[in-house]
């Protein structure tokens, strides 16, 4: 049995593990939700939350290149906010890993159904459960080569299906035929205005939009298993966030633009729907498999982000010590075990509500999603609070515009967790994440402290970064 994680992920690994489990399902399932709600003005609301998600990964960057700890920012918030606050943060990860992992799974389902309409979603959730829980299980290095693969698959598609549109828009291509609205740029304002449903449809877009960001922190848990993560975390934590606001931002606008806005359905993604309306049949069966290729990406991210969680959570006394436990090739065995049983748990969901799953979970991994963010920004407020002027001066990757950045991103963080209650269709998710955090509360007063095995000046087993 290994003693430690192992250093297998290279840089490329770690820079598309967060684009694997940020670029997914948000983008090619659950845009259509979004555009639902706002309209083209949806765009607002990826740009105001790509802004604010940038200043999540600056925060947690600033304290993994100050201080690397095991479990990341669930560790950091046992270090500066305490135990409870670090043990609801770690725990309120997994959970949103979790739903996402539900939710991708749920995606995947209906993605198979464009060709297979007549085979049961759940038979192709148990599927890709059984696959990735099984790779999951291997070497972290063949993890990151999968990841690779699939990660750089869907980012060509997205540039491709772009460069792809445009060529639609402005080389007066005939789709007369196949189209009640011809492609042009006017669609973005021709049908009810830019923002159809005013500033209210953009804020509870918010509700959605936020969801497809998730599990971009994930990138703050490579670095006990990166290659030289003092020059890849700070390279990838830059990179990706605005990389994901690219692609959605460019990708929606070039669909809108496209194929009316309102005409947009959830039978399927909506990016397969264009290219099928067009009567591109080829590039519709094409875009499918990237889709799935997509959707199975981000799960295989999410089962890497829960589990190394998990055995930072162990490591902290905050998990069973058999989550610690490692397999000969350096993977926390036990973890993958659990996300294994909650991928079983969404094929039970996806044949018990094969319709609807999807936007539940959406609103729930939302609020889980919210709750670390804003953990992550806390955290980095109070650890700055701890540091003196010259070593605030001599951070290796200081958050910009402090204090102002994280302020903004704080401020947008709890609107959207009142977003989340004020919205009805939502508001069983703000029930759901309460009754959650009440679970935790629970289990840490009658588990954790009166056994706590360890106190926050005693997480340092994770050496500085060299």
């Amino acid at each position: 049995m290994a003693t430690q994680l192992k250093r297998g992920l290279t840089p490329r690994h770690v820079l598309f593990i967060g684009l694997g489990s940020a670029v997914g399902t948000g983008l090619f399932y659950g845009s259509a939700n979004a555009i639902q709600m706002a309209g083209p003005a949806v765009l607002i609301a990826y740009l105001l939350s790509g802004i604010a998600v940038f200043m999540v990964m600056r925060a947690l960057g600033e304290m993994i290149m100050h201080n690397p700890l095991p479990g990341a920012f669930g560790a950091y918030a046992t270090k500066y906010l305490g135990p409870l606050a670090g043990f609801f943060t770690g725990w309120t990860y997994v959970f949103e890993m979790a739903l996402v992992c539900i939710a991708d799974v749920t995606a995947f389902a209906i993605y198979m159904g464009f060709w297979y309409p007549d085979i049961a979603p759940w038979i192709w959730a148990l599927g890709i459960t059984l696959l990735l829980c099984g790779i999951n299980l291997c070497s972290v290095k063949l993890f990151g080569e999968l990841g690779f693969w699939l990660s750089l698959l869907k980012v060509v598609a997205i540039i491709a299906m772009i460069f792809a549109g445009g060529y639609i828009l402005f080389s007066g291509m005939d789709t007369s035929s196949s189209l009640e609205s011809a492609p042009a740029v006017s669609n973005l304002w021709s049908h009810g205005g830019f923002a159809p449903n005013g500033i209210y449809g953009i804020i509870i877009a918010l509700s959605v939009v936020v969801f497809s960001f998730g599990g971009i922190e994930t990138l703050g848990l490579t670095a006990l298993e990166a290659e030289n993560p003092e020059k890849t975390l700070p390279m990838s934590i830059n990179v990706v966030p605005v990389q994901i606001l690219l692609f959605y931002f460019l990708a929606l606008m070039v669909l809108m633009a496209l194929f009316p806005w309102n005409q947009i359905g959830l039978g399927a993604s909506p990016f397969v729907t264009i290219f099928s309306s067009l009567g591109i049949e080829s590039a519709a069966h094409l875009l499918n498999v990237v889709v799935i290729t997509a959707a199975v990406s981000a799960i295989n991210s999410d089962i890497f982000g829960a589990g190394r969680m998990m055995y930072g959570l162990a490591e902290q006394g905050h998990a069973p010590k058999s989550f610690s436990k490692l397999s000969t090739s350096g993977v926390p065995i036990y973890p993958i075990i659990v996300m294994f049983f909650v991928m079983i748990l969404g094929v039970v969901l996806n044949y018990l509500f094969p319709k609807g799953l999807f936007f539940v979970i959406a609103a729930m991994a939302t609020f889980a999603t919210v709750w670390v963010w804003l953990t992550v920004l806390i955290s980095q407020v109070a650890m700055r609070k701890q540091l003196s002027n010259s070593e605030a001066d001599n951070l290796k990757f200081p958050v910009p515009f402090w204090p102002i950045g994280p302020a903004f991103a704080i401020g947008f963080m709890i609107f959207v967790i009142g977003i989340l209650g004020y919205y009805e269709p939502a508001r069983k998710a703000l029930y759901a994440g309460g009754i959650w955090l009440v679970l935790l509360l629970t289990c840490y007063y009658i588990w954790i402290k009166p056994h706590q095995m360890q106190n926050t000046d005693e997480l340092t087993s994770f050496k500085p970064i060299k």
